[in-house]
Order: C-alpha cells, then structure tokens, then sequence
C-alpha cells in the first residue's frame, strides 16, 4: 500500500485480484512501515494493475460505506478483512446483512472505533496563536497562525481535512500529529510529514478568556462525571486548556448547584398558618403555568391531626370539577385497596404534590398531562405546609411525582418501594404506585401489580400500629 488510509488504491487492486480470482489467503496487504514479506516489498506499490477479465465484481454499497471508515483504521490486518469480504460477497451478495458473521461484526466495530475518533477529532482539537510570520503590510488576520495538536488512535487526518477547511476557512492553521500534519494558507491545503507535541505551541494568551467563558457555562446541576467521561476521556484533556478546571468544578459542582437553585427559587410569602388559609392561597397561586389553565385548585382533605397523610400526584378532570382529591376511578380504586388493608380512609390526610389539574384539550375533553418537575417542586411548598400542620407520623406517596414532592428529587419506585424512609420532620415516607397505573393495566400484569399495592398498604397499616 503506498499510504495507510489509501482506500482508492486497495479497491483498485482488490477488483483486479478478484477478477483474476485470487483467493484471499494468497493475498498479502502491507502498508508502509508494515511487516516485510517475500511477496511484499515497497516497490511493488507502482506495478500496473493486472489484465482481468471483464467479470464484474459485486459490492454492495453498505460494504463500501463501511469499508472506506474501516480503511483508516490502524488495524494491520484491515484490508485483509475488507478483501476477505469482498471475496465472499462474489457468492453471496446479502453477506452484509448477517449480523451475526464474524467479518460483517468485525467490520462494524471497525467503522464505528473510526467514526468515533473522527468525532473525538472534530471536538477536542484546539488552535494556539503562534507569532506572526506574514509580510510586512499583510493584514493582521493574514499574518496569524493557528496551530493545533491532536493525537488520534485511527488514520483520520487526511479524511477530516475538508472538515477543518470548511470550519476554518478565514483562518490559517496547521494540524500536527504523531501521523501526519494539515496545512491550510486560506487558499491551499497542503500535507506534511509527523510532528511531535513539543513542535506545537503550550499555549496563548486568548486560552484566558476561554478557560472564563467555560466556567461560566459549566451547569453544575447537569454534571454527570461517568457521561462526561465516556465523551470526554481524560488522554485527550493534556490538549484542551478548559480540563485544567475540570477537577475544581467538579468539586465545587454541589455548592454551585444550591448557589443556583436558591438564585432562581421563587419567593412566597410567609408559610400559611393554618389549612383554610393555605387553601386561599393555593386557589390565588400561578407560580406555575398550571395554575393559570382553566381549572380550580383542590386542596387535600382529612383529619387535622391524621396519623397517615397520602400524596398523589395531582387533581384530575373529575376531582377538578368535585374540588376534592380522589373521586375519581383512581380514587374508587384506592378506596378499595385500602378498606382490604384496614385502613380507614376517613382517618386519613389525603391531598396531591400538585393542587391544579393539568391538561391539554382535545375537543370536548381535557387529557392528563403529567407535571414537570419544576412544577412539582414549585408546589411543595404547599405541601410542606399541610405536613407542617397535620403533622402526620406515616405519610403514603403515591407515584414517582409524589415521591419527588416529598424527597425533593426524583427516585425510582421499584428501588425504594416495601421500606420507610426517614424525612426530616421525623416521620416516615413510604412509596408505592400509584392507582391510576394499575387502571392502565390489565390481565396477568394488572393482578401482580395490585397484589404488590395490596402488600404496599398492608406495610403501611402494620407501621400504623407501632408508631
């Protein structure tokens, strides 16, 4: 081969193999620097390619995708397996949609290790100013020179360049890496020979103002450490001046993140000091979109002084229109489940994480639409001041919305249902669906749910006895 990523002249010299029906294991690839063999010496890379017969050589066009990425690989025995392929595509040309062959798998894992270094290539490369070396009287973004280093795992410079070109076009930059390097003057591209990292520049002075900026975009609240490396691995960060700050951010992420939640919290007034005045509230709130649909708010029901407060999600279409939580088919079913269990829902707080109906309209009806967490979290303040006067020993979340109301994030059900978790206050929260999702169920996965439910209850009407 007389480059490493020349893909044209492989598929030049495969068609002729082909048709002159060489087979595959009498077939030697070597690209330069490669392993000698007798067959294989550098000279042989200008031989003309020889006479064959006129047979046509069959390639369907999801292998020569694949081939072209799989080509600037640095797996040595890549062309082997792309001639391989093409080999066996003579006699069976749907080769490339079984999966399950090992060269097809092969080649996938190929193509995509290339697409991703590609893309690696594309994010992290990074430009440093060097000094001027244009003439004198040449404008200064003409005398400016852009140079970056980039070490990629795949022979990727030449198949990117158009890439850089187009993104830098105004610019004059060279890429340097371990493989090669990229010249651009603005007008022309020229390729250079391997570079090492000390012929790059360490840095500029523009490097400053980016490192601030990156700071000030780092979200805290979104930072996930696992995500971020799997994007971002840490061989590339010695190239890229904002990693420097990775570790202090990161560090400093969940003190950045309260500083941020208290900044764009929304104020209240003093909490309510009794139920009736929280109701008034409510009815006036529209710190959420919610509230400012055509609804009313419902405000939770019970004894002032239960022992079991039970959270929903929110009101739906009928406890809208009754103004009280759970009349409705999920109510009826709760009702139900809880008289199996013992429990009497007379003696029971029961209210919703969120106090208006959300809904879209669809002609005559208006469908339920499930809140966002900000708008769960903009209602509990309401909820916490119902907890703060019931003040119930046991409190009962039905649903992941009402659980996040409670615990202030998101939680998964199946992980915390069957066991109390100690809130603040003192109390206990226990976790288990809600019944409106058993309503979406049926047959066989409708029975074990409901029995899971039925045993929810059954733990927390045990708890009621000992607390």
């Amino acid at each position: 081969m007389p480059a490493p990523d020349d893909f044209a002249f492989w598929r030049e010299r495969a068609r002729a193999l082909v048709q002159c029906d060489i087979p595959p294991d009498r077939v030697s690839w070597i690209e330069p620097g490669g392993t000698k063999s007798l067959f294989a010496d550098s000279e042989f890379a200008d031989v003309p390619v020889p006479d064959s017969s006129s047979a046509i050589v069959r390639a369907s066009k999801a292998f020569l995708s694949l081939a072209r990425q799989a080509a600037l690989h640095s797996d040595p025995d890549r062309f082997a397996l792309l001639y391989r392929l093409l080999w066996r595509l003579q006699d069976d040309t749907r080769l490339m949609e079984d999966k399950a062959d090992f060269d097809v798998r092969r080649l996938d894992a190929l193509g995509k290790a290339v697409r991703r270094d590609s893309h690696k290539m594309h994010a992290f490369v990074r430009f440093r100013l060097v000094e001027a070396g244009g003439q004198e009287g040449d404008e200064a973004g003409h005398r400016e020179h852009y140079v970056a280093w980039f070490e990629p795992e795949h022979h990727i410079l030449r198949a990117n360049a158009g890439f850089f070109v187009r993104r830098f076009a105004n610019m004059r930059w060279s890429i340097l890496t371990p493989r090669g390097s990229l010249h651009w003057n603005g007008e022309v591209l020229c390729e250079g020979p391997a570079a090492q990292k000390s012929d790059a520049p360490d840095g500029d002075p523009t490097e400053d103002l980016w490192r601030r900026y990156y700071a000030s975009i780092f979200n805290p609240a979104r930072l996930k450490i696992g995500a971020m490396l799997k994007e971002m691995p840490k061989k590339y960060w010695k190239n890229m001046p904002e990693t420097a700050l990775i570790p202090e951010l990161v560090a400093g992420a969940q003190k950045r993140e309260s500083e941020m939640v208290a900044t764009g919290a929304l104020e209240f007034d003093p909490q309510p000091e009794t139920l009736e005045a929280i109701e008034k509230a409510v009815s006036q709130c529209r710190k959420c979109p919610i509230g400012d649909l055509e609804n009313h708010a419902v405000m939770g029901e019970g004894p002032r002084n239960a022992d079991l407060m039970i959270v929903g999600e929110q009101p739906g279409d009928q406890e809208d229109l009754a103004g009280r939580p759970f009349v409705g088919p999920a109510g009826q079913l709760l009702d139900a489940a809880l008289k199996v269990a013992g429990i009497d829902r007379a003696g029971v707080y029961v209210t919703n994480a969120v106090k208006h109906f959300k809904f879209v309209q669809r002609g005559k009806r208006r469908l339920h639409q499930s809140p966002t967490a900000k708008e769960i979290d903009t209602c509990r303040w309401w909820l916490e001041g119902e907890r703060a006067l019931v003040r119930p020993k046991l409190v009962l979340a039905l649903g992941a919305s009402a659980a996040r109301s409670l615990l202030g994030k998101t939680v998964s059900i199946n992980k915390v249902r069957g066991r109390a978790i100690a809130l603040e206050d003192g109390s206990e929260l226990w976790v288990t669906v809600h019944p409106s999702y058993l309503l979406r169920l049926d047959g066989d996965a409708r029975a074990a749910q409901e029995r899971d439910f039925a045993a929810d209850l059954a733990s927390v009407r045990a708890r009621m006895e000992m607390v």
